[in-house]
């Protein structure tokens, strides 16, 4: 079965013939299936160019027909789905060349099929912000909230002269991050003061309902959200020609698989070498600004942590990680916990402990305790992947493994080897 969404950049006529949950409406103005803070020319983001637009409606797309569609189908909760794209572009014979490509990458991304297909469309202009002289970055920097986005940010102003900044990019969903993300933004100044800096925070949601009033299903995975904040950054990095940092660990990167059913989009490829490269080689045939970069590629987490410590000092780094935020979960707030509160047993949790005990960094990030209730334990206990974790750090990472991960050509098998097994021996330390 194959799930059809179309794009459309003008209001849903009244007595419209589409199904109404297979088109997704972001016009400049009116209804909108879309909550954005720009419209489908990116006017409120600045001078973008047509193809890097493109790439937005793209990526927007995705993740609404991605957040669209459930996985679930009888006992299986991890079902891979068949998307059959429509997307307005500028050119479409430019993005027909790379249709295939880009549908192969989306693929490995999410571990999904997607037939992409395209159709020049000109929206009404919208008005076109203007970004002054003080503005001008000398790169865009993604910010999540997590800790490695927080140490890029510090590594960014490291390198910047004073003379010079960088611009913030953060794409958020759950209204709790947003106040993470600034309150990283501020402690970083103060850590590594001169250099100036720039936040934009944005929130793009595909809406809980459609502009007739329907109710869109909501899957909860939303593997290509990563591919959304890419486009997003890469909109502000075109208008000055910039490189776009995504900072993340090398291990968590490489996507090792924990266990034979955790392969594929069941670990995430948000920052996986193959994507990153991949989807730059698309975006430079076709001529689109492209250049992405992942200054910590070749680290584990923990030695992230260990050189922020040596660079900017033990009670600032320790203090800065502690009020970021991991967690891939947001079911605590069912046991009466604030969202803040991480779990401690997810994947990006177990990795974010592991890291700190590596780094001998106090961690006082605020996790879940199993002592709250016995509805919280028993829940914890359900998505904890420490027994993946344990088998994993037994087993190690195998040749098979490896060749599963499909490196570009400019990372050799033994480098991915050598960050897994450093990876492995931080992971080892916290659960044997």
């Amino acid at each position: 079965m194959s799930f059809r969404y179309e794009l459309k950049l003008r209001p849903r006529p009244e007595h419209s013939a589409d199904d109404p949950l297979a088109t997704i409406y972001w016009p400049a103005e009116g209804p909108s299936s879309i909550a954005a803070p720009f419209g489908p020319r990116l006017g409120a983001v600045g001078a973008v160019p047509p193809l890097n637009v493109d790439l937005v409606r793209i990526a927007v797309l995705v993740f609404a027909a991605d957040r669209s569609t459930i996985r679930s189908v009888g006992t299986t909760n991890w079902s891979s789905r068949n998307f059959s794209l429509t997307v307005p572009v500028s050119d479409a014979r430019v993005w027909d060349a790379v249709s295939e490509e880009l549908g192969g990458m989306l693929a490995f991304l999410t571990g999904d099929t997607w037939a992409i297909g395209f159709r020049n469309s000109t929206p009404p202009e919208e008005q076109t912000v203007e970004e002054s002289d003080l503005q001008r970055p000398s790169r865009v920097v993604l910010m999540s909230g997590g800790a490695d986005s927080a140490l890029g940010v510090l590594e960014s102003r490291r390198q910047l002269a004073p003379t010079e900044s960088h611009l913030l990019v953060s794409h958020y969903g759950l209204t709790m991050l947003a106040p993470i993300q600034c309150g990283v933004a501020e402690r970083a100044s103060d850590i590594v003061p001169g250099p100036g800096q720039s936040v934009k925070q944005i929130r793009v949601l595909r809406r809980k309902k459609q502009v007739d009033g329907s109710e869109f299903k909501s899957e909860t995975s939303s593997r290509s959200r990563s591919f959304l904040f890419l486009a997003l950054a890469l909109a502000y990095a075109s208008i000055h020609k910039v490189p776009v940092w995504i900072p993340d660990n090398g291990f968590t990167s490489l996507n090792p698989p924990l266990a034979a059913n955790r392969r594929g989009s069941l670990s995430t490829r948000s920052t996986h070498p193959a994507v990153l490269h991949q989807l730059s080689r698309i975006l430079e045939y076709v001529g689109a600004h492209s250049t992405i970069l992942n200054p910590f590629a070749r680290m584990t987490k923990g030695e992230m942590f260990r050189e922020g410590v040596s660079r900017f000092g033990e009670a600032e780094v320790g203090e800065y990680l502690g009020a970021t935020h991991s967690c891939g979960h947001t079911g605590q707030r069912a046991w009466g916990l604030s969202t803040k509160t991480q779990c401690g047993v997810c994947f990006g949790c177990v990795v974010r402990r592991a890291a700190f005990a590596a780094a001998e960094l106090p961690d006082v990030t605020p996790y879940a305790d199993v002592s709250h209730s016995a509805g919280l334990a028993k829940w914890l206990q359900g998505k904890s992947v420490l027994p993946d974790v344990r088998r994993f750090v037994r087993g190690g990472v195998t040749h098979r493994d490896l060749l599963s991960m499909s490196l570009p050509h400019d990372y050799a098998l033994r480098d991915a080897r050598r960050v897994c097994e450093r990876g492995l021996e931080e992971l080892r330390t916290l659960v044997s």
